[in-house]
C-alpha cells in the first residue's frame, strides 16, 4: 500500500509540473483526476463504514478454559455498492478461533455474505474480550486503510478446567494409606469390645455381648488410618500485565483442581487453604462436594497484597496443623521465609510436596529437597497430564 501512495504522489507532482509549465487540457485532466482519487477514496471509506455490519455470537458467555465453544461470525453486504477490501482482527492473545484466517481479505458485492460456524477456544481463566476485535477497511484504489474497533465485542467469563487423571505420579509415594493401628483413628471394627462411652456411634454397639453382660458394649475400632491432607495454594498476583499473570494464575488453579479432583475420586478428604483477605479453607470430602469447591475456586481473586509465606505462617500457628500428615503446596515463588517454614513443618513429621510453577531456573529450589520435602517443577504453559 505504501508503494501505491508513492507512485500516486510522484504522478501528482508530475501533473502539477505539467500544468505549471505546459498547461493544456491533458495536463489539467491528469492533475484533477489524480487530485480527486484520494478524495473519492475517503468518501468511499466513509460510505463503507456507515453501511457495513458484522455479526458474531457465542453459545454461552461462560466458557471452560481450553474447551471449544461454538462461535458464529457473519460478514454481510447489505448495501447497494461493493465492499472492495475488508479484513478483521481477532483477540488472539488470550483466545483463538479455529478455521478462520485472520489475514484473509474479503470482497463483497451487494447481497454477498460470508458466514463461519466454527469454534472459539479460550486459553486462560479470567474475564476478557474474545472473537473479533477490530475491522480494517481498504479503499478501492488501495491507497488508504481505515481501522476501527467494533461495538458490542463479546466478553467471556472463562472458568479453569478440571483435569481428571487416573494416576498422579508425584503423589504415589506419599498417599499410601498405611495400616497403622491407632485407637483414635480407625475405620474397621474389631471383635474386641469395651464399655460404651456416651457419644460412640450406635452402629458399633455389640448387642449380643451387651445382652450377655447386661450393659452396653461397643466394638474397639482398629484398622487403616486415613491420612489428613492439606493443600495450600498461592493467591499473589505477580504482575500487572494480564498477558503475564493470566497464564500463571490459570496454571495454579488448574493444578489445585487436578490434585483435589484426584483425591476426591480416591475418596480421600483434603482441606484446601488459601488467602483471600484473610485465611480461607474448605474441606472436600469426595466428589459430592467437589462441584461446590470448583465454583468457589473459579472465582478466587488474586491480589498483589497476598503472600504465600504469610499464609504458611498463619497455618502453622493454628492447632489443626498438628494432625496433618501430608501437605501439598502450589505456588509460583518462595522466599527464604517461605522455605524456612516448609523446613520447619517437615521437622514436625509432615510430608510436603511443593508444586513450583515457574519458567525460571529452579535448581536453587530443587537443592532444598529432602526425604520429607519433594519439589515438583511445573512450567507455566506445561501440560499437567504429563507433569503431575
Amino acid at each position: 500500500m505504501r508503494w501505491r501512495r508513492i507512485v500516486w504522489f510522484i504522478l501528482w507532482i508530475i501533473s502539477l509540473v505539467g500544468i505549471s509549465y505546459y498547461g493544456g487540457i491533458i495536463s489539467y485532466t491528469l492533475f484533477w483526476g489524480l487530485t480527486m482519487i484520494p478524495v473519492l477514496s475517503c468518501i468511499y471509506l466513509v460510505a463503507v463504514f456507515v453501511g457495513f455490519k458484522i455479526y458474531q455470537e457465542i453459545e454461552s458467555r461462560t466458557i471452560v478454559c481450553k474447551e471449544p465453544m461454538p462461535y458464529f461470525f457473519a460478514l454481510p453486504n447489505e448495501g447497494y455498492y461493493a465492499f472492495a477490501g475488508i479484513s478483521v482482527r481477532l483477540f488472539s492473545k488470550l483466545s483463538y478461533v479455529t478455521d478462520m484466517g485472520e489475514d484473509e481479505e474479503y470482497e463483497l458485492l451487494p447481497g454477498d455474505k460470508y458466514e463461519y460456524h466454527t469454534r472459539l477456544i479460550c486459553k486462560y481463566r479470567g474475564e476478557y474480550e474474545v472473537g473479533v476485535k477490530e475491522v480494517i477497511l481498504t479503499d478501492c484504489f488501495r491507497l488508504f486503510r481505515f481501522k476501527y474497533r467494533i461495538d458490542g465485542t463479546i466478553k467471556a467469563l472463562v472458568y479453569p478446567r478440571v483435569i481428571h487423571m487416573a494416576e498422579v505420579e508425584s503423589l504415589k509415594d506419599i498417599l499410601n494409606v498405611s495400616s497403622l493401628m491407632i485407637p483414635l483413628e480407625q475405620t474397621e471394627p474389631d471383635v474386641v469390645t469395651r464399655d460404651y462411652i456416651p457419644g460412640d456411634a450406635l452402629k458399633y454397639i455389640h448387642w449380643k455381648v451387651s445382652a450377655k453382660e447386661q450393659q452396653l458394649k461397643t466394638r474397639n475400632m482398629q484398622g487403616e488410618r486415613k491420612q489428613d491432607i492439606w493443600l495450600v495454594y498461592d493467591t499473589c498476583r505477580y504482575d500487572r500485565d494480564e498477558y503475564v499473570y493470566m497464564p500463571l494464575e490459570n496454571q495454579i488453579l488448574e493444578t489445585v483442581l487436578a490434585l483435589v479432583a484426584y483425591l476426591a475420586e480416591k475418596n480421600i478428604d483434603v482441606t484446601v487453604c488459601h488467602s483471600q483477605r484473610g485465611l480461607q479453607n474448605s474441606t472436600v470430602r469426595g466428589l459430592s462436594q467437589f462441584q461446590v469447591f470448583y465454583e468457589e475456586t473459579a472465582h478466587v481473586v488474586f491480589s498483589e497484597e497476598e503472600n504465600i509465606a504469610v499464609t504458611m505462617e498463619q497455618l502453622s500457628s493454628g492447632a489443626g496443623i498438628l494432625s496433618v500428615q501430608t501437605m501439598l503446596v502450589v505456588s509460583h515463588q518462595g522466599d527464604e521465609a517461605f522455605l524456612n517454614r516448609l523446613q520447619a513443618l517437615t521437622l514436625q513429621g509432615i510430608h510436603i510436596i511443593w508444586y513450583l510453577i515457574t519458567d525460571e531456573n529452579a535448581e536453587a529450589y530443587l537443592r532444598q529437597s529432602s526425604s520429607r520435602l519433594k519439589i515438583v517443577v511445573l512450567p507455566i504453559e506445561g501440560n499437567l497430564e504429563d507433569l503431575l
